[in-house]
């Protein structure tokens, strides 16, 4: 054990205690510099060379690249700093320090997802003395849990390069070839407000978002009709309608409504192209109600996820995990590590169910096979 790198316990144990809480809304968003820094300093004393990359636009966050060896080929393990907001009055320990009980790590953050960075160093420190023929890169980023900037802002810069990706998101240790994409819009409707005794006295913004609901389901059993895949727990692309304000009192023409709604595409689906869908079907009921309706996205959009089947990766993750690799519905940084290249998978320590959960935990028999399965990934794409 290289004298200033913690034990896997003691890492676990300061990420979960530095606070890196990534969220749209203003008041709860944190900057992750803190765990970055620690990562940094943990992975720099290994000996890999380190690179903390500011992430342009978003100021207090960044990604960090650590890369030990050299060659153009080589293997990176993924994973977010960023943690959910949470509802401490829920939890049954304090969430920012690391507690054990009934064979579980209980910490925000646990399986969700810092605690892949200590299984992924402490699989990387049994080969800090070895001589690598491609290198092993851990990668480190912001706001996945947000916006997704971190892991935008290193597919615009084309970095970093290798011929393998393993994203560290809580599998239960089973390889994931394929999810869906993440869409989260908004639709606003602009009308007049008036006295409700005289409807000819304004335009009723919800009168108009009625008919706006009934076409957005319309759509949503359309491509429910159009597209399946089975390989999903849920076969179809999901449109949920999610929340809705408008109005301010009874005896007022509605003058403003706003809805927003998530769609989760499968693979093969295009996001730009569903948003010019929906534009266009809810674009003549402008005239039809005498409103303005505007609509966008909430956030830029995470597109499908779809590797080959039987890669190289995936098979080999199979073998290592006894595992076969599977489709889930919920959304990670893969396109983007898909698209510098890599033959990308996710699979990592911990359950889906407890992410984003009151006493979020990492159960410990997780820890020992990880480590391993890890260690044999290295081994055959960095040597």
């Amino acid at each position: 054990m290289h004298p200033s790198t913690p034990d896997l316990l003691t890492m676990l144990t300061e990420l979960i205690a530095t606070p890196s809480v990534s969220c749209t809304a203003a008041h709860w968003d944190q900057s992750n510099l803190g765990v970055i820094e620690k990562l940094e300093a943990w992975l720099s004393n290994l000996g890999f060379s380190t690179e903390v990359m500011p992430v342009p636009g978003h100021p207090g966050k960044a990604n960090l690249i650590a890369t030990l060896g050299s060659g153009p080929g080589g293997l990176v393990l993924s994973g977010h700093t960023d943690t959910v907001p949470f509802n401490a009055e829920l939890w049954n320990s304090d969430p920012f320090k690391l507690t054990e009980r009934d064979g579980r790590f209980y910490g925000l953050g646990s399986c969700d997802m810092k605690g892949f960075f200590a299984v992924a160093i402490e699989a990387a420190r049994q080969f800090i003395d070895k001589p690598l023929q491609q290198p092993l890169i851990i990668l480190a980023t912001a706001d996945e849990e947000s916006s997704m900037s971190g892991a935008r802002a290193l597919a615009e810069a084309g970095r970093p390069k290798a011929r393998y990706a393993v994203i560290g998101e809580p599998t239960s240790l089973r390889p994931i070839y394929m999810h869906k994409g993440v869409m989260m819009e908004q639709v606003r409707i602009k009308g007049r407000a008036g006295h409700s005794s005289d409807p000819t006295l304004g335009a009723s913004a919800l009168d108009a978002m009625h008919s706006v609901l009934g076409e957005l389901i319309s759509f949503r059993q359309e491509l429910q009709r159009d597209y399946q895949n089975n390989d999903f727990a849920v076969s179809v692309p999901t449109l949920n309608l999610g929340c809705i304000h408008g109005g301010d009192n009874p005896n007022r023409i509605c003058g403003a409504c706003e809805l927003e709604y998530d769609l989760r595409p499968l693979p093969g689906m295009s996001p730009e192209n569903l948003r010019e869908a929906v534009s266009k079907r809810l674009h003549p009921l402008e005239q039809q109600f005498g409103v303005e309706i505007i609509t966008e996205a909430l956030f830029p959009g995470l597109p499908p996820f779809h590797n080959d089947k039987h890669s190289e990766l995936v098979s080999t993750a199979e073998k290592l995990t006894g595992y076969q690799a599977e489709a889930v519905a919920f959304g990670t940084e893969a396109p983007f590590l898909q698209g510098l290249g890599m033959d990308t998978i996710v699979m990592g320590p911990g359950s889906i169910d407890q992410a984003h959960q009151p006493d979020e935990y990492l159960a410990f028999d997780q820890i020992k096979p990880t480590v391993a399965v890890l260690e044999q990934l290295i081994a055959r794409y960095c040597f």
